[in-house]
């Protein structure tokens, strides 16, 4: 009778793989849910701000920033598996969004409404086909530096970008040059009454987030009030702003206003089938896909070692790119996990995605009720609350730590930043990811090999620049420390050349292969020919401490057979033979 159960079980658990609402919805009891509701109001409170903010980042309709907030996070509510990530809207992707459907249409047209929807629909089956071939690693070929210092470039671009509406002139520009130079063409247009909504916002969004907590906690409010608050800081600036032009009809005097929108729920919306739309969208829809999945999954992995929690990042593609089809089919941009929101949904105390799903239910309630209520909200206010958030982003102490560790890290990251202000983010993105590529080859492609010698009174080995050890003038022992393949073959067959030349008194080199993990054919065909070159000089070539992996692969080849030498278990064996 145990069976039918057992395979309901078992069905169950492959079904949660892929589907991990299955997996947290049947453990889901009244504290989990009372949490979350807590959580997602105060993300709520959040959000709606932020969402209209990055829509006018993105170059939309401030209702595209509620409608990118909504579906998606239903959709990874059900596919993700982070329990604290709050996926929408952010700042980096929706620049990354501005500058790609930039180059294929008019800001404010229909054609560039479409664009964002195919930009996510490509976005999000791109993450979706690389979380079903598992291939969720590729993102390790960004380095961390390198993402660093794309991210703090990105940060100062947004900033210099929002300028524009914080002054009330009209500006454009993709680069920081660019930027600058339109600016200061058109400072004959500022209006004063917009700076002092823009710097007011902005001041005020700045002492809210470094000093209002602390002064709510001095005064002796509880936690949750003081986080609910301090949370609402935006919410206020809009709400003062708002009517602050309304009373005092700022509108009229140049002030510029975000105007009607749609009191509605997401439409369903079809991306863009044009095959040159398609083609053209394809490669920034795979930089932005790489950059929010790199973003979001750091986020998420973080937050999660706080719990001792497990992210899958192969799942994790799959419902990230769940939520930018969502967000393809309703009316939304591309969209990514959150820095800022996770960590406020995380911190308020959030136990379960479903967090998320309230806080769709919460956006659902603001795009019926309360957009009339922003029809008289100053764009200049969005600006603020966008450089403010942009702004904790720049990070240039990753150039200090960089130049004092590795200076191939700190060229890496200083080329991606100017690469990213000065050409724009999608090439800073693209020589991000060369850069990163290219670093990654450029170390391997030198390996680190140590020669080294018996530590007195043991059997241990180590490198005979950094310790005091035995050596023998007629045996060459060298340590790998990398595995060999097509990159760094050559370096190994030229070092072991330079060191046995003729006249010398070696008669034996041994390779130690205790770090060796992969030989590749090319790297194979590099030992073959030390082989062959040490046979003719009357050196023999040993291995020592060779992986079973390694040994395996090695004896499907004439290698071992071939050799002029043994293979021995241990260096310390080598030794000992060796020196009779």
């Amino acid at each position: 009778m145990w069976f039918p159960h057992y395979r309901l079980n078992k069905s169950m658990t492959y079904f949660a793989r892929y589907l991990p609402i299955l997996d947290w919805g049947r453990r889901y009891d009244r504290s989990a849910f009372s949490n979350d509701m807590i959580a997602a109001v105060i993300v709520t409170i959040m959000l709606i701000p932020q969402s209209l903010a990055y829509a006018l980042l993105a170059g939309l309709p401030p209702e595209a920033g509620i409608y990118a907030s909504i579906a998606p996070i239903v959709l990874y509510a059900i596919f993700g598996t982070s329990k604290a990530l709050a996926v929408g809207p952010v700042a980096v992707v929706s620049l990354l969004t501005a500058s790609a459907i930039g180059q294929v249409a008019e800001t404010g047209t229909a054609g560039y409404a479409v664009a964002a929807l195919t930009l996510a629909g490509l976005s999000g089956a791109f993450l979706v086909l690389l979380g079903v071939l598992r291939l969720g690693f590729l993102a390790n070929f960004l380095s961390h530096p390198v993402i660093a210092g794309f991210i703090t470039a990105s940060g100062i671009l947004i900033a210099t970008s929002q300028l524009k509406h914080i002054l009330g002139i009209s500006a454009h520009g993709h680069t920081l040059p660019e930027m600058l130079g339109s600016i200061g063409a058109h400072l004959d247009q500022i209006n004063l009454v917009t700076v002092v909504i823009g710097l007011s916002a902005t001041g005020f969004l700045f002492w809210v987030r470094g000093s209002l907590k602390p002064l709510l906690k001095r005064l002796g409010m509880g936690p949750l009030m003081t986080d609910l608050l301090a949370k609402a800081g935006p919410v206020a600036a809009v709400a003062s702003t708002t009517m602050a032009v309304w009373i005092f009809d700022l509108h009229g005097v140049g002030v510029k206003i975000v105007g009607d929108v749609p009191q509605s729920l997401p439409p369903f919306t079809i991306p863009g089938l044009s095959p040159d739309l398609i083609k053209t969208l394809l490669v920034p829809a795979i930089l932005i896909s790489v950059i929010g999945f790199v973003e979001s999954i750091s986020v998420a992995q973080t937050l999660a070692a706080k719990k001792r929690q497990r992210i899958d990042p192969d799942q994790e593609l799959i419902g990230l790119g769940a939520a930018n089809l969502g967000a393809a089919f309703t009316g939304g941009f591309p969209v990514t996990g959150g820095f800022s929101r996770s960590v406020v949904n995380f911190d308020a105390g959030s136990e379960t995605p479903a967090a998320g799903i309230f806080t769709a239910i919460g956006l659902t309630v603001a795009a019926l009720a309360l957009t009339p209520l922003v029809y008289y909200l100053p764009n200049a206010t969005l600006a603020a609350t966008i450089i403010v958030a942009v702004l904790s982003l720049v990070d240039f102490s990753i150039l200090r730590k960089t130049w004092g560790y590795a200076r191939a890290d700190f060229i890496a990251v200083a080329a991606t930043i100017a690469l990213t202000l000065i050409m724009g983010v999608e090439v800073g993105v693209a020589s991000g990811v060369g850069i990163s590529i290219l670093l990654h080859l450029y170390k391997t492609s030198r390996p680190h090999v140590a020669e080294v010698g018996l530590v007195s009174g043991t059997q241990h080995f180590r490198n005979v620049k950094r310790h005091a050890v035995e050596t023998n003038p007629n045996i060459l022992t060298l340590r790998v420390d990398e595995s060999l393949y097509f990159v760094n073959a050559r370096f190994l067959e030229d070092l072991v050349h330079s060191r046995v030349t003729a006249g010398c008194d070696i008669k034996d080199v041994v390779l130690m292969f205790s770090a060796v993990n992969e030989v590749d054919f090319s790297a194979l065909e590099s030992l073959e020919a030390i082989n062959l070159r040490l046979i003719d000089m009357g050196v023999g070539l040993h291995l020592s401490e060779v992986k079973g992996p390694v040994m395996d692969r090695l004896k499907k080849s004439h290698l071992i057979g071939d050799i002029n030498g043994k293979v021995f278990l241990s260096q310390y064996d080598a030794w000992v033979s060796l020196t009779r």
